[in-house]
C-alpha cells in the first residue's frame, strides 16, 4: 500500500484512496454476479418463461449492451462534472433494484426491461472509477490500484458460473415457491434476491468515499464549469487517434475472446467430454475466482514494474502478454482429447485472461487528461463493450452453426475463434505502440 507521500495532489491519503479502490472493487463484483448469472440459467428460464434462443440472446446482449453502451457518454460527461461516489453509489443501487425485479419477472418483457435498467445502472461504474482511481494514485501506483479493481469482473464472474450451477443443481425444479410479500415465482428465481440485495450495502459504502481532487487541466476546462466538453474529447481522439484506436479495438478483440470462451466453455465440457452442466460450472466458477483473480493482480503490479524500468507503454505490453498466452493456452484446451488436461490448462487460461485488464484501464487513465477521464473510458467502454458483445459468443456459435454443421464442432469453433481474435488483438496492440508512448509523452511534458 501506498504512503500518503506517494500520493498525486488529490488531498487524500494512501487508506483513503485504496478504500475507494476497495469499494469499486465490491461494486464490480456486484455488477458482473448479477451480469453473468444469467449465463447458466438458460434452461429454466426457457422452460419456465416459453421463451425461444434468440430471446434469450437478446436477454444476455441486446438487452444489456445497448443501453449500458449508448448512455456511456452521457454518463461519462457526468462523471466528469459531478461528485464521482454520488454517481457510482446511485448506479449501484439502480443494477441492484433491477436484478432484484428480475427475481419476481412472469414473461420475456419483464426480464428485458429488467436487464435494460441493469444496463443502465451499471453504465455508471466503468467511467466513475477510471476517473476516480486515476486521480488517487500517481502513475507508478496506477496498475497495480486497476489490477485490484479489475480483479472484481473475474471474481464477480467466477461466482455468478459457481452460482448457476449450484441454482441448477438445488433450485431448478419444476412449480413455484411463495415468497412473502412477494408471491409466486419459480425456485430458480430466487438467486436473483441474493444477487441483487448486498448491492444496496455497497452503495452505502459509495457514499462513504472522499472525493479526491480533480488533477489540473487548464487548457480543456471550461470556465464555466471546470469540466472539459465532448468536443474536447473528439479533439483529443482526433489528436491522438492512433493510440485511442490501438487501445479501444486491440482490447475490443481481447474481450470479444474472453466473452466467446466464458460463454461457451461450460458448454464445451458438456459436449466433448460428457460433463454435467453443474461439473463444468463449478470448474469455471472456482477457476475465475482463483486464477482469473490472480491474473488481474499479477498483471497489474507487471504494468507498475515495467513503467518504473522506464517502459511507459507498460500497459500495452502487459495486453500483448496475455494476448500470447491466451492465443497458446486458449487455442490448445479445446482441441486436446484428455478432459483433465483440458481442466488444468483453464488455469493458465484464466491467469493470461485476466492480466490484460488492470492495464487497460491503467492506460485509458493515462492518455486521458484527468478532465477527460469520465467521457474518455465512457468512449473506450462503449466500443469494447458493442464489439465484445457482437462479436464474442456469437462468433463462437456462428462457426459451429453454419460452418462445421454440429454442435460436437464447438471445440474447433472456440479454438478458431481465440486464435484469430488474439492474433487481431496482438497486431493491433503492437501498431499502437509507438503512438501510445508518444501520447503519454506528450501528456508528460505539459
Amino acid at each position: 500500500m501506498e504512503s500518503s507521500d506517494d500520493m498525486p495532489r488529490s488531498g487524500l491519503t494512501g487508506n483513503q484512496a485504496w478504500f475507494i479502490v476497495m469499494v469499486l472493487t465490491l461494486a464490480n463484483v456486484s455488477g458482473f454476479v448479477d451480469r453473468q448469472i444469467l449465463t447458466l440459467l438458460v434452461g429454466p428460464i426457457k422452460r419456465d418463461l416459453h421463451v425461444s434462443d434468440t430471446q434469450v440472446s437478446l436477454l444476455m446482449g441486446l438487452g444489456f449492451v445497448m443501453f449500458y453502451s449508448v448512455l456511456g457518454l452521457p454518463i461519462g460527461r457526468w462523471v466528469d462534472r459531478g461528485r464521482r461516489g454520488v454517481i457510482v453509489a446511485i448506479g449501484v443501487a439502480a443494477w441492484s433494484v433491477m436484478t432484484t425485479i428480475t427475481g419476481v419477472a412472469h414473461s420475456f418483457g419483464h426480464l428485458f426491461a429488467a436487464r435494460i435498467g441493469v444496463g443502465v445502472g451499471e453504465a455508471t461504474l466503468g467511467p466513475a472509477a477510471v476517473s476516480l482511481i486515476g486521480d488517487s494514485f500517481p502513475r507508478r501506483a496506477l496498475g497495480s490500484a486497476m489490477g485490484v479493481y479489475a480483479a472484481g469482473i473475474f471474481f464477480g464472474s467466477g461466482v455468478a458460473y459457481a452460482l448457476g450451477a449450484y441454482v441448477i443443481g438445488a433450485l431448478d425444479v419444476p412449480g413455484v415457491v411463495s415468497v412473502p410479500f412477494i408471491g409466486d415465482i419459480f425456485p430458480w428465481q430466487r438467486v436473483f434476491f441474493i444477487v441483487g440485495l448486498p448491492g444496496m450495502v455497497i452503495a452505502l459504502l459509495a457514499l462513504t468515499m472522499r472525493e479526491p481532487a480533480r488533477a489540473a487541466s487548464a487548457q480543456l476546462a471550461t470556465k464555466e464549469s471546470g469540466a472539459a466538453s465532448f468536443a474536447d474529447l473528439l479533439a483529443h481522439v482526433r489528436l491522438h487517434k492512433r493510440t485511442v484506436a490501438a487501445l479501444t479495438l486491440g482490447f475490443a478483440f481481447s474481450a470479444s475472446v474472453n466473452l466467446g470462451v466464458g460463454a461457451w466453455m461450460s458448454t464445451f465440457f458438456v459436449r466433448t467430454h460428457g460433463w454435467r452442466i453443474q461439473d463444468a460450472g463449478l470448474l469455471q466458477g472456482s477457476m475465475t475466482m482463483c486464477f482469473g483473480v490472480l491474473g488481474s493482480l499479477l498483471g497489474g503490479r507487471l504494468t507498475d514494474r515495467l513503467a518504473k524500468r522506464g517502459h511507459p507503454d507498460a500497459p500495452i505490453i502487459v495486453g500483448m502478454i496475455g494476448a500470447a498466452g491466451m492465443l497458446v493456452c486458449a487455442g490448445l484446451y479445446p482441441l486436446v482429447s484428455s478432459a483433465a488436461v483440458a481442466a488444468a490448462l483453464i488455469l493458465p487460461v484464466n491467469i493470461f485472461a485476466a492480466m490484460p485488464w488492470g492495464a487497460a484501464n491503467a492506460a485509458v487513465a493515462e492518455v486521458m487528461p484527468p478532465r477527460l477521464r469520465g467521457q474518455g473510458s465512457a468512449l473506450y467502454q462503449i466500443i469494447v463493450s458493442l464489439i465484445s458483445g457482437t462479436v464474442g459468443p456469437t462468433a463462437v456459435a456462428l462457426l459451429t452453426d453454419r460452418v462445421f454443421h454440429d454442435e460436437a464442432s464447438l471445440r474447433y469453433s472456440l479454438s478458431i475463434c481465440t486464435v484469430v481474435g488474439m492474433t487481431v488483438t496482438l497486431a493491433l496492440l503492437g501498431w499502437g505502440r509507438p503512438a501510445f508512448r508518444a501520447t503519454v509523452s506528450a501528456r508528460s511534458e505539459r
